[in-house]
């Protein structure tokens, strides 16, 4: 079974390269993937708050719309914000560029498994008093409420700042019955932890390199997660599996946003060098970043954040066992109890992404001697990598030098 090709890889990259608000001046530029990768993570905070209360979660159904959600966003770029909202009212036309965004995509799914899912993803009447439901929209509401605070300190005079914040409220009204809203609209610790989170957009990676498109560290973070979590689904893993992989994905660079993003030919100068940076981003995760969370999380954020290129379970005696292989993973221990986490695949994903950077950027021209050659390193490095069933030569095999 397929989920995920090259074609697919490159259309979520292209989410790079749409602008949001690019009728206001912007004090830096913001993107879509970053916007969304914002918006998972406040969905996660309030999903986590649900669950406390007692509330179901389908934590799959979440992913799954996030990840399709993007797919949409990525055709329709162009549609304002307010344009779109129209639209959606009017079932007859939401239906037509409905149907008009699943013709764009269908020859890069037709032959996935995901076909299916995102054609029932856009035709499906959704139910909008369904908790699953409201969580993602609470979180797109308030991402957006977040992006304008940075736009309304840009453009202080403008006349529609009132109207667009008057808009963003009220449609965030009607959410705030939802914990962890209430918790982010009254200013309570766990907003900070919202806004830490939400700097890592300030944080662009390959920073000393010219490189096109710029990337954050936010955007890649959720890039990696979506790789992750379709990687998890070719090796057919448990429902808990695919949680931990596209979380995973989207915590695995938490600390830098206490560190700040080092390139990695720094990390791995020496061993003594790398043992000492992640010394350094142990002890400022666990003094500027866990004290943010609720206690109850914290315990689940260091599984996902701490040793997060290895492959590991939690035993019966609730201790963290590392596994050697994915397919070790796959035979023995593919079940919710043991709450897998694929590592090594967060790690493919993680180098996949940087590939994706150096390779699109030389690409179209912009192509220092530093970016040819670590694109051509990232490429020999993991193109015979071989994650259960993920062979990582499907998709490098289709990028030339």
């Amino acid at each position: 079974m397929r989920f995920i090709n090259n074609l697919l890889v490159n259309e979520f990259f292209r989410s790079f390269h749409i602008q949001r608000w690019n009728d206001r001046i912007r004090p830096m530029d913001l993107i879509e993937i970053d916007k969304h990768s914002h918006k998972m993570l406040i969905a996660f905070i309030i999903a986590k708050y649900e669950e406390a209360r007692g509330n179901a979660i389908d934590w799959d159904l979440l992913i799954k719309d996030g990840i399709y959600e993007l797919l949409r966003r990525i055709v329709i770029s162009d549609i304002k914000s307010p344009i779109y909202q129209e639209i959606r009212k009017n079932k007859d036309v939401f239906f037509k560029l409905n149907e008009y965004i699943f013709a764009t995509l269908e020859p890069i799914l037709k032959d996935l498994e995901i076909y299916s899912e995102f054609k029932n993803f856009l035709f499906n009447e959704r139910d909008t008093s369904n908790l699953n439901y409201r969580v993602m929209e609470a979180a797109h509401i308030y991402a957006s409420l977040w992006e304008f605070q940075i736009i309304e300190t840009a453009n202080p005079r403008n006349y529609q700042n009132e109207k667009i914040l008057t808009d963003l409220n009220n449609r965030i009204v009607p959410y705030q019955d939802l914990v962890g809203i209430d918790k982010l609209l009254n200013h309570h610790t766990i907003k900070n932890f919202v806004d830490l989170f939400g700097s890592l957009r300030f944080q662009i990676r390959w920073a000393q390199i010219p490189r096109v498109p710029k990337t954050s560290v936010l955007g890649h973070s959720l890039l990696v997660a979506i790789f992750s979590y379709l990687f998890a689904r070719e090796n057919d893993a448990c429902p808990k599996r695919l949680y931990n992989a596209f979380w995973g994905g989207l915590f695995h660079d938490l600390p830098e946003a206490a560190t700040r993003d080092i390139i990695s030919p720094v990390k791995t100068s020496s061993i003594e060098l790398d043992n000492l940076i992640k010394s350094i981003e142990s002890d400022l995760t666990e003094n500027e970043i866990y004290p943010l969370l609720e206690p109850a999380w914290v315990g689940e954020v260091k599984y996902f954040v701490e040793k997060e290129f290895e492959n590991k379970i939690i035993n019966n005696q609730h201790e963290t066992v590392f596994i050697p292989t994915t397919e070790e993973l796959n035979s023995n221990y593919n079940t919710d109890e043991f709450s897998p986490y694929d590592g090594q695949l967060i790690r493919s994903a993680d180098r996949l992404a940087a590939f994706l950077e150096a390779y699109h950027s030389c690409n179209v021209g912009i192509n220092p001697e530093e970016l040819i050659i670590a694109g051509k390193k990232i490429k020999e490095d993991n193109i015979n990598k071989i994650y259960g069933k993920v062979n990582m030569r499907e998709i490098y095999c289709n990028y030339g030098e």
